[in-house]
């Protein structure tokens, strides 16, 4: 049968997309959840039987839910504007309405941050995303952290895993802001721990994952810091 040509408003096209980037979504293992912004093009291959392949091109960005999260593209806030990752996803995928079957075959995303220049035209005080690897983003990212294992109701303390986005911005003097994983410990909250770098971190099959969005601003007015942090664990896999 031939290739057919349907416009990308189509119903079943839109199913299709969406269908897609759950199940890309759902095979990534780093970085952020991908969200749908327009279906650039879109080929459908009737089968002899019944269903269709469909041939996508996607053009995704990129929300502020972490790919451990698994929550639906649908349901994740997007970043904004300047904050954004975009790209594009070629995915192939096999659906059968008649018999509820999806079948992703194959997919590949190539990602990029949006460029310096375009944010600083648009934003010029906007904080720029930075190099996460960096050792003061990891500083801030344990600073941070330590805030939440002494607050927090978890059996037992957690530790940086590592640091995914990054920047910094000077507001009352210099403001670092991460985005990080972590990883429960083998530390128990019961006992007093000196220095939480210590800790063994648990058996990855035993280990709570969490994704944490931390902050420490230095106030050279107040001579103080100010510290933020929340965090979300997600249950064993």
């Amino acid at each position: 049968t031939a290739l057919l040509s349907p416009t990308c408003d189509d119903p079943a096209v839109e199913e299709a997309a969406d269908l897609a980037l759950r199940q890309i979504n759902a095979d990534r293992k780093e970085g952020y959840i991908l969200s749908l912004y327009r279906i650039f093009s879109v080929q459908e291959h009737p089968q002899e039987m019944t269903g269709s392949v469909f041939y996508l091109i996607l053009d995704v960005v990129d929300t502020e839910c972490h790919v451990l999260s698994k929550q639906l593209w649908k349901n994740c806030k997007a970043r904004p504007a300047h904050r954004t990752v975009y790209g594009q996803c070629k995915a192939i995928i096999y659906i059968n309405q008649a018999r509820n079957i999806s079948h992703l075959n194959t997919y590949e995303c190539i990602l990029q941050p949006v460029p310096p220049r375009y944010i600083w035209s648009v934003c010029p005080d906007c904080p720029v995303d930075d190099c996460p690897t960096e050792p003061k983003y990891l500083e801030t990212a344990v600073q941070s952290l330590a805030k939440f294992n002494e607050k927090s109701e978890q059996s037992h303390y957690f530790s940086v895993l590592n640091v995914t986005r990054a920047s910094m911005q000077w507001v009352v003097g210099p403001a670092y802001f991460v985005e990080f994983l972590i990883q429960e410990t083998s530390c128990s909250k019961n006992d007093s721990i000196a220095d939480i770098s210590e800790c063994q971190p648990l058996p990855s099959e035993l280990a709570q994952i969490g994704f944490c969005k931390g902050s420490v601003v230095n106030s050279h007015l107040e001579h103080e810091q100010f510290i933020r942090i929340s965090c979300e664990i997600y249950s064993l896999q």
